[in-house]
């Protein structure tokens, strides 16, 4: 009789809503929860980035969590993942290898590799879903086609959940009761190889919520007690309104289920919000149905569009990158995501649009950016976002639209409380002045401390010419049609 099943862990480290492990809890004897890192080499191995400290954080935490029940997590780095698992097969003689499902191109095709080969040594292989609410293949058009706009499939998914008893019915599995222990010479070498390392602790100390499922579960509180405002100050950088639940999400401490469970549309003010997790179930729709999303415009009128050369303008790059641009709102967003691997949403915007737009900068460009400083670095939400800035992606209508970001900042921060938090230099500035610095007097400035082009810079573009730049450009794409 079978008894030993592996339930391998990727981004769904937790013990609730956990199908996978659950499904091998309830059906075998013996269940071995295991990581495969697969090993990092050159300047991957050393880099601190942000979502992977989080995810040694979320190691530690699950590692503790299955100590709590009787059991242990199991890391076997390897070189990859197939090979790893091959090798904690033959260690623990298991039957059967289950996991929960990601969604990304790559990640569909090693998966199916994965579970083709271990289907021909004669194991059960079946995976589940456990990162989404709808399988990105459960919502269709009447035609049985793909969404490419977001307010047809947002009425789609709420007519799939009130066939199910609507989003208020919806329940997140338990988690198991126990585990039973895992046998000692199977002791996993976690706590010295995939602790936080020192770095890692510099960079969490920066964060504003602990990496951890008690802080999902308190970002789940502090939300709900703010709900009803959620609409109306969503949007406002400096204070702290939004939901900030996206790094539990992409490491798997929190599953939507959970979100959608203590969060229904029920409650008060609720919509807003959901409809901010249902952009996040479109994203992975659209990267399912369109893999080459992942590196080119779904808009395929896009791939001749005249991006600027990135390597001609590598100064004017490095200054958005590091929040030298001389442009408020977007230094500000900028330094934030440096130093802590997270960014406002609005500002996300305001600060992609200066890139794609006012600079001409490819979008891939920014993506990759993000991708490698994000904290909640999900390949299929920033695809979208930067292809709907970029104009060449779905629901980019109007996508010649050039975000101002002196206005965003006027708008979304009247009093500059966020710009003065992230770019202090300007704290002595008059609100009228500090959205633009270079339109100040030069008593204005002098007397706020503030000296262009000596602490801080002058802008590195003018964002009315570059405006009718961009648009000049859309205006060849959109005659291509």
């Amino acid at each position: 009789m079978p008894t030993t099943a592996i339930v391998w862990l990727r981004r769904d480290l937790r013990l609730n809503d956990n199908p996978a492990l659950l499904h091998a809890r309830l059906r075998y004897q013996r269940v071995i929860p295991a990581c495969i890192p697969v090993i990092a080499t050159g300047d991957a191995a050393a880099a601190p980035r942000a979502v992977d400290a989080w995810r040694r954080y979320a190691l530690q935490g699950l590692a503790e969590q299955l100590q709590s029940l009787g059991s242990d997590l199991i890391v076997r780095p390897a070189d990859t993942a197939l090979a790893g698992l091959r090798a904690l097969i033959r260690e623990t003689g298991a039957h059967a290898v289950f996991w929960n499902r990601r969604y990304e191109p790559d990640a569909i095709k090693t998966d199916g590799d994965i579970k083709h080969s271990l289907r021909a040594l004669g194991l059960t292989v079946k995976s589940f879903k456990g990162g989404l609410l709808y399988e990105p293949w459960e919502i269709q058009t009447q035609h049985g086609k793909p969404f490419r706009v977001f307010t047809p499939f947002w009425k789609r998914l709420l007519n799939n959940l009130s066939a199910t008893g609507g989003a208020s019915a919806v329940r997140a599995l338990p988690a198991p009761d126990a585990l039973p222990p895992i046998p000692h010479p199977l002791r996993s070498r976690h706590n010295a190889d995939y602790a936080p390392r020192p770095q890692d602790a510099a960079l969490a100390a920066r964060w504003h919520w602990p990496p951890t499922t008690a802080g999902a579960a308190q970002r789940i509180a502090h939300l709900r007690d703010r709900l009803q405002h959620y609409a109306t100050q969503r949007d406002l950088p400096a204070l702290d309104a939004t939901a900030c639940l996206s790094p539990y999400l992409h490491c798997g401490q929190l599953s939507p289920r959970q979100i959608l469970a203590a969060l229904p549309l029920t409650l008060p003010g609720a919509e807003p919000f959901i409809r901010q997790l249902a952009w996040r179930e479109f994203s992975h729709h659209l990267l399912y149905h369109f893999p080459h999303t992942a590196h080119h415009p779904l808009d395929t009128r896009f791939e001749q569009f005249p991006w600027r050369d990135w390597a001609d303008n590598a100064d004017q790059l490095q200054a958005w990158r590091t929040g030298q641009t001389g442009i408020p709102l977007v230094d500000a967003g900028m330094r934030q995501l440096y130093a802590t691997g997270w960014m406002h949403n609005r500002v996300r915007m305001a600060a992609a649009s200066l890139l794609t737009k006012n600079l001409l900068i490819d979008w891939r460009i920014g993506a990759a950016w993000f991708m490698d400083k994000l904290v909640d670095a999900d390949l299929a939400q920033n695809t979208l976002g930067w292809q709907w800035i970029a104009g060449c992606g779905a629901d980019a209508a109007p996508y010649f639209r050039v975000f101002n970001p002196v206005r965003q900042g006027r708008k979304f921060d009247a009093d500059g409380d966020y710009i003065k938090a992230w770019a202090p230099e300007l704290a002595r500035l008059p609100a009228k002045a500090l959205h633009a610095p270079w339109t100040a007097s030069a008593q204005t400035l002098s007397q706020a401390g503030v000296r262009l082009g000596v602490n801080y810079p002058h802008p590195i573009v003018d964002l009315s010419r570059s405006r009718q730049r961009a648009l000049s450009a859309y205006d060849r794409i959109k005659t291509a049609a």
